[in-house]
């Protein structure tokens, strides 16, 4: 792969919007690279088991869809180089894109950089991932069914994953940090309505309690510093994510909470360059509206492809 190669697309991101795009791509006949620092997947791969994903009766998990979407479009020619992305340069034509393993050319960039999970920096959580703490109740939801969990969080994503939990679990346990939700009232009267959620108000998780795997959490009121233990079988950790947009700051447009502004057609303010999947402006983050992004985008990119040759 020389420098001066140019490919007609390259997708930085091979999560499932990436790898559509990949797909998608390559089967248009595009010259098609994709960008990954680590392995297919992003996000999904860390998943045990995807019961929401049409066409598998049975769920899958993460990490074999991961796979399996990453043969897909190599099969009709994609291409993967494994690359951590250091600087690009998308006001440019070519667009150049810097990274660990040289420098890429393309005449259109699909960012599929996804977004992650914000932790709350507890001693063990990065360890205890699948053997109880969790960020995605839609995700990991049913592998509590008539357990009890804590859900940790105050906004819209923590209320959305209280409610969700609730018609699984047996207990949960919402705590938070201030005496009210975060969260829009749409979710405060169906949270207070639920007779199997507990709240726990001003009060933060200082320590997991583990074995094996989660075996509680530690409590302390942020008023009175006294400290509680609760028993419980899996910890939601619901506190916000932080997209993967620091390369892109100060090129592509962002909102509030960090995201690049794009709308269904996933197009970007530069002409093409096109934003997919979890890092995007979108009301549902989930793997079926990430692989739609990734379809979408290709089309748009034939269209900017043939206006500009």
């Amino acid at each position: 792969m020389g420098e001066h190669h140019i490919y007609d697309m390259i997708i930085v991101g091979g999560g499932p919007a990436g790898y559509t795009a990949a797909l998608y791509g390559a089967r248009a006949g595009l010259d098609t690279l994709v960008l990954e620092k680590l392995s297919a997947g992003g996000q999904m791969a860390l998943t045990q088991e995807i019961d929401n994903y049409p066409g598998f009766e049975d769920g899958v998990d993460g990490f074999t869809l991961a796979e399996n979407m990453q043969r897909q479009a190599e099969r009709f020619g994609a291409k993967t180089e494994y690359a951590q992305v250091l600087r690009m340069n998308l006001t440019g034509a070519p667009k150049e894109l810097e990274t660990s393993e040289g420098t890429f050319y393309a005449r259109t960039v699909v960012l599929a950089t996804g977004a992650n999970p914000r932790e709350l920096g507890l001693d063990q959580e990065a360890a205890l991932v699948g053997k109880g703490v969790a960020y995605c109740a839609a995700c990991d939801g049913m592998r509590y069914r008539d357990k009890t969990v804590v859900v940790v969080g105050g906004g819209n994503s923590a209320a959305e994953d209280a409610l969700l939990l609730s018609r699984v679990a047996r207990k949960v346990i919402l705590v938070h940090r201030r005496d009210t939700l975060r969260a829009t009232k749409v979710y405060h009267q169906p949270l207070m309505e639920a007779e199997n959620v507990e709240f726990r108000w001003n009060s933060t998780v200082e320590e997991l309690l583990h074995e094996d795997k989660v075996t509680g959490v530690r409590l302390r009121d942020v008023n009175t510093g006294a400290e509680t233990t609760v028993p419980c079988d899996g910890v939601f950790i619901s506190v916000g994510r932080k997209p993967a947009t620091e390369l892109v700051q100060g090129q592509l447009e962002l909102d509030r909470g960090g995201y690049v502004v794009a709308d269904e057609t996933t197009a970007t303010n530069l002409p093409g360059v096109f934003a997919v999947g979890d890092v995007r402006t979108k009301l549902l983050r989930q793997v079926v509206t990430a692989v739609a992004d990734g379809a979408v985008a290709v089309h748009m990119a034939e269209e900017y492809l043939a206006a500009t040759n």
